[in-house]
């Protein structure tokens, strides 16, 4: 396979963070497919942080455990990810400042005076970032010109002298290994790719493709995994001509965008699985008074505070079942960056068209992890608003029938303001005007007409995607982010020539593709679930809509992504 993964390693608040951006910016527009992942602790300062970027010059879906260039900023960075150095691995630390055991004996350990370095441009210890940068780009061949530009901009704000610095500390490192470890100094040419590429995390894509599908209110209490969002909302709300609310809990977040959504705008939330428990009141009222809301849920490991930080797939049956009482409760959960923007977008138009809540069922990983991949098409997303009444049919009658009983169970909605059609939106049981109304038929008649809009979605499930040969000795099938080590796994499985692997994506989680899957899985030879919880949730959801149960199981729930070895490492075990 035509890859390698570089890594960085040190105490928080020393630029950990910002050194994988930065490379991952260089590495994309020098031409190279980058993934790269962030672990960090559940505190609020402190603590072992690390940023690992896998690249390589063609298609990349995943990143790969063997470490081929680690920059340790401290000594415990060497001692933590010692196990993980592939062959040949080489190793960048600041021998004047500490003293290493030098193994395996198959590593290069390379000590570059970085403290040094950065000092001698009239930089300090949190420079030392800035030095390695320019070390990682002699060591990777790629043109220090890209860097120089990368830094220029991103210190453009705080001045020449502070911009000057850091291009000028970044090229100390550079030029030091061309001076002093010459033999593993590279200048190699970039990789030609045809389509133009954007370093973007999962929770940007999907809030660009919340703002691409018209979404004019945002409401979100900051909570791991999902703060990317609120700060892109944040920084564009007013070039965006967008409202974002930063509530005092996610009780008050759901019900603004509920009353947002009654007043006719696209409304959207995002929370963790602890926040969502405060929200699922509020998902209940949205599902009895069938208002639109997207609702954005960044698992993470639980239960309670759980793993704050880290990643996992435990909360399907949570987002399904959430809330008393018989409701639609739409999801989908994208797999990457682009699905993640445009599957945001469909939320809304199945919110919209369903009146009903909607989610988007993401995780740590996928929300944190930075993608290069194809610049997103906003003319590709298509905006459907679903049945909204015109003033003139809303003012038919002082009164406006928001509820009205139709074929579908989906009732046009009226909107506040307007001269006359008066509604209400009623958390009790109601009639189709809003009033309470505790009898036995009108009950029995509005629960199946919100149940029939459940029916009425069923019927526009698209067929999940497979990926590899049709005609497969092992099909995989999964949802969410495993699907880019599921990917790769299939390509290190076609390589060897000796079995073929595909893979089936499950994007609509509900509505389900109850047909489709039920053909897929009754035509596969072998079939394996891999997930990140421990009870195969999407396994259990399987056979209860299809009645085919799932043996086979590949689980992880360690807090840590599926890597394209866990999966190869599992199927073997079954072929």
């Amino acid at each position: 396979m035509n890859y390698k993964t570089w890594k960085i390693g040190g105490e928080a608040g020393f630029g950990i963070m910002v050194s994988g951006l930065t490379l991952s910016k260089a590495l994309a527009r020098s031409g190279f497919h980058i993934i790269e992942i962030n672990e960090y602790p559940s505190l609020i300062r402190g603590g072992h942080n690390t940023v690992s970027i896998t690249f390589s010059p063609d298609e990349l879906s995943a990143q790969y455990k063997p470490v081929d260039v680690l920059v340790a900023l401290n000594k415990q960075t060497i001692e933590y990810h010692r196990e993980e150095l592939g062959g040949g691995a080489i190793v960048i630390y600041d021998g004047s400042q500490y003293e290493i055991e030098k193994t395996p004996e198959s590593a290069n350990f390379l000590s570059v005076p970085l403290l040094t370095l950065a000092k001698s441009v009239g930089g300090d210890l949190i420079m030392r970032n800035t030095v390695a940068l320019g070390v990682s780009m002699a060591i990777l061949g790629i043109d220090f010109e890209i860097l120089s530009n990368i830094l220029t901009s991103q210190f453009a704000k705080k001045g020449e002298k502070v911009t000057t610095l850091n291009v000028s500390a970044a090229r100390k490192g550079y030029d030091y290994i061309f001076s002093n470890f010459k033999e593993f100094a590279s200048k190699k040419e970039a990789p030609k790719q045809t389509q133009k590429q954007m370093v973007v995390t999962g929770a940007e894509a999907v809030g660009l493709g919340a703002i691409s599908a018209g979404m004019k209110f945002f409401a979100a209490y900051p909570m791991t995994p999902i703060n990317a969002i609120l700060n892109l909302m944040a920084s564009i709300q007013e070039k965006m001509g967008i409202v974002y609310k930063q509530p005092e809990d996610e009780i008050a977040g759901i019900n603004m965008a509920i009353g947002a959504s009654f007043a006719g705008v696209r409304s959207m939330v995002a929370t963790s699985g602890g926040g969502f428990s405060l929200m699922v009141e509020g998902t209940s009222l949205a599902g009895m008074i069938e208002q639109p809301i997207v609702i954005v849920m960044g698992m993470r490991p639980g239960p309670a505070t759980g793993l704050p930080t880290w990643t996992g797939q435990a909360d399907l049956h949570f987002v399904l079942n959430a809330s008393q009482g018989e409701f639609p409760r739409l999801v989908v959960a994208p797999g990457d960056a682009q699905e993640a923007f445009y599957l945001t977008s469909v939320a809304f138009n199945l919110a919209d068209t369903y009146q009903t809540p909607t989610f988007v069922l993401v995780d740590k990983y996928l929300c944190e992890t930075r993608y290069s991949t194809p610049i997103f098409e906003a003319s590709k997303v298509s905006i459907d608003r679903g049945k909204i009444a015109t003033e003139r049919e809303q003012g038919k009658e002082i009164e406006f029938p928001r509820y009205t009983f139709t074929e579908d169970g989906i009732s046009p909605r009226g909107i506040p303001g307007r001269k006359k059609g008066v509604f209400r939106a009623n958390s009790d049981e109601h009639n189709e005007y809003g009033y309470s109304e505790e009898s036995a038929e009108n009950t029995r008649k509005m629960i199946e007409k919100r149940m029939k809009k459940q029916m009425a979605a069923d019927k526009i499930a698209p067929d999940p995607v497979i990926y590899g040969e049709k005609d497969a000795d092992v099909t995989v099938i999964g949802w969410g982010s495993t699907k880019g080590a599921a990917l790769e796994a299939i390509k290190n499985f076609k390589e060897e020539g000796k079995i073929s692997v595909n893979y089936v994506q499950l994007n609509y989680v509900n509505p389900f593709p109850t047909v489709a899957v039920s053909r897929i899985l009754g035509n596969c030879k072998r079939v394996i679930d891999v997930e990140g919880n421990h009870n195969g949730q999407m396994a259990d959801l399987i056979r209860m809509k299809t009645g085919y149960e799932i043996k086979n199981k590949i689980l992880k729930y360690d807090g840590r992504p599926f890597y394209p070895e866990d999966i190869i490492e599992g199927l073997k075990k079954y072929v």
